[in-house]
């Protein structure tokens, strides 16, 4: 009896031996990049970014829209957001309360409504961009409705760019695929408000934002461009699109966007001319604007000359 009771401890001790130890998930991890990915040195943040972009308010400035569409241009407004959050590392989604294991991101909700003859246009791009400034967005999300139909593009930082897309346009419709990663024009625009200097300059390879590509039908994947930063102006060619983008914004911190301009061919056929759409600044406030549901609260439009 005794033999079999030290043999029976000798099994325990050799199968609990071979149990992995529990470990904390680390950053890398969470946001599934894979192992051969070199990790780039975290940007550090100031104390005036911190105050800035961690004080429970989003940043939201207006412009007064140009947006070129079918050949002409057309008048509009476009609103961008800017609201940091935790953000959960694998469903990736805004997490509803704090965890260590969260990825804080700086988020950027762009918005555009424009009218093109006598239907409009609503467009939105999401990106969540993580404020550690050393990996690509975690997710980037674009709808566009307009009366014809509605699409919708999603991409995920995973072990791959994992994007699906759904259109009303035959040959588009419900697509999933994988694409290597590498930079993103989206994520540019967060990039740019954590640390101007880190924007990738010269001869690159990067995904045009996702708006451009609906717009389009160009394929989502990576395209040649040239890339400069120069006077508080970020500039990228894309040669084969023929497609011309200038950011400008604020050289002081926290490098609010001024306006934008995109030079790239619109419209089919005869009716194809080489436009611009610009975008002017307006007003910029800080708000909790989650928390502005009153009718009250529509005053803040009329400060944002959105009315």
């Amino acid at each position: 009896m005794k033999k079999i009771f030290l043999l029976l401890c000798l099994s325990l001790l050799l199968f609990n031996s071979c149990k992995k130890a529990k470990t904390e998930p680390s950053e890398v991890m969470a946001i599934s990049e894979p192992k051969t990915e070199d990790a780039l040195p975290k940007t550090v943040l100031t104390k005036a970014f911190n105050e800035y972009w961690f004080n429970g308010e989003a940043e939201i400035t207006s412009y007064k829209l140009e947006q070129a569409r079918y050949g002409e241009l057309r008048e509009g407004t476009a609103v961008l957001v800017y609201v940091t959050e935790d953000f959960l590392p694998e469903v990736q989604v805004k997490a509803d309360n704090y965890s260590k294991e969260n990825i804080p991101v700086l988020k950027l909700n762009a918005t555009k409504n424009f009218i093109t003859g006598i239907y409009p246009y609503s467009i939105m791009q999401s990106t969540f961009y993580p404020v550690a400034n050393n990996k690509h967005a975690i997710k980037i999300s674009a709808s566009i409705q307009e009366w014809c139909g509605h699409v919708y593009t999603q991409l995920n930082n995973r072990d791959d760019f994992e994007v699906t897309s759904h259109s009303y346009f035959q040959g588009e419709a419900d697509q999933s695929f994988t694409l290597k990663k590498t930079l993103t024009e989206n994520e540019l625009w967060t990039k740019l408000r954590i640390d101007p200097k880190s924007l990738p300059v010269g001869s690159i390879e990067i995904i045009p934002s996702i708006e451009y590509l609906r717009f389009t039908h160009n394929a989502t994947k990576a395209y040649k461009a040239e890339a400069s930063l120069e006077n508080g102006i970020y500039s990228l060619y894309y040669p084969e699109l023929n497609r011309l983008l200038k950011i400008n914004f604020n050289a002081s911190f926290p490098h609010n966007i001024l306006g934008w301009e995109e030079t790239t061919t619109s419209g089919y056929g005869a009716s194809a001319k080489k436009l611009t759409t610009k975008a002017t600044k307006l007003e910029s406030i800080k708000s909790a604007y989650w928390n502005k549901k009153s009718t009250i609260d529509e005053a803040l439009r009329e400060t944002l000359k959105l009315q």
